[in-house]
């Protein structure tokens, strides 16, 4: 599935003839986003036919099943639109509501990560073979890197509090945002991550990397990310150091 979106993903990336339009919640949506959503939608009937889909761009296809597939076609379109190469293809499959399967697919860095349920959380780049990653082992937030998304959300969520909190005590602070900033706490590089203002298909596939690479991803209040609609992740020495600071 994911080399299926990164073929049509890359073909309209930094094209001059890119068509870019804007959704009723002023977020742009491209040509691209909804050809790759609608391809993966295509797989997904012909080979998982019983199972529901909710994807950012066509909402939710539903069947009553248990096992539903979460998909965001392009994870950072502002960077997609702009050249940026940090943007990404995430899938997902829960079941019972429980993501149990993620994949990453960020084809202009050529990068991808992917974990399910018991088997690990894994990384690859282009040519080279997977690679097993895991969260840090740092155990003191004053030692820890901590990176976030723009403060807008966290106003909008009564949380900017918070992220002073985090940023005052935290050892060093980026403002990486989207995917980026989760995988980079999955293998080890960064410590801690928190959006205050996400959907299901921006987290969903998340979930499974950090949490197989040995970290936790939950939501502000530490209960599951999918129904808080924002996600803080940490390895385990350190997420709930977090959380109390996130309710500052």
């Amino acid at each position: 599935m994911a080399d299926v979106a990164d073929v049509i993903t890359m073909q309209h990336y930094q094209s001059s003839t890119l068509r870019v339009e804007s959704k009723p919640d002023l977020t742009p949506v491209t040509e691209a986003d909804r050809a790759a959503e609608q391809s993966l939608r295509a797989l997904l009937a012909e080979q998982r036919p019983l199972d529901d889909i909710l994807g950012e761009e066509f909402g939710e296809s539903a069947h009553t099943s248990t096992r539903r597939w979460i998909i965001d076609p392009i994870d950072g379109t502002k960077n997609y639109v702009r050249g940026v190469p940090v943007w990404a293809t995430l899938i997902a499959l829960t079941i019972d509501r429980i993501p149990v399967l993620g994949v990453v697919s960020a084809p202009a860095l050529a990068r991808r990560w992917w974990a399910a349920t018991g088997s690990g959380a894994w990384t690859s780049s282009l040519g080279k073979p997977a690679q097993p990653i895991s969260v840090s082992a740092v155990a003191n937030i004053a030692d820890a890197s901590f990176a976030y998304s723009d403060a807008i959300g966290w106003e909008e969520r009564g949380a900017l509090g918070g992220l002073q909190h985090l940023n005052e005590t935290t050892w060093r602070q980026r403002a990486y945002g989207d995917f980026w900033s989760h995988m980079l706490v999955a293998e080890g590089a960064v410590d801690i991550s928190a959006e205050p203002d996400l959907g299901a298909w921006d987290m969903a596939a998340l979930i499974p990397i950090i949490t197989e690479a040995g970290g936790k991803a939950t939501g502000f209040d530490g209960g599951p990310a999918l129904e808080s609609g924002c996600l803080v992740a940490a390895n385990g020495l350190l997420h709930g150091m977090v959380l109390d600071r996130l309710k500052s």
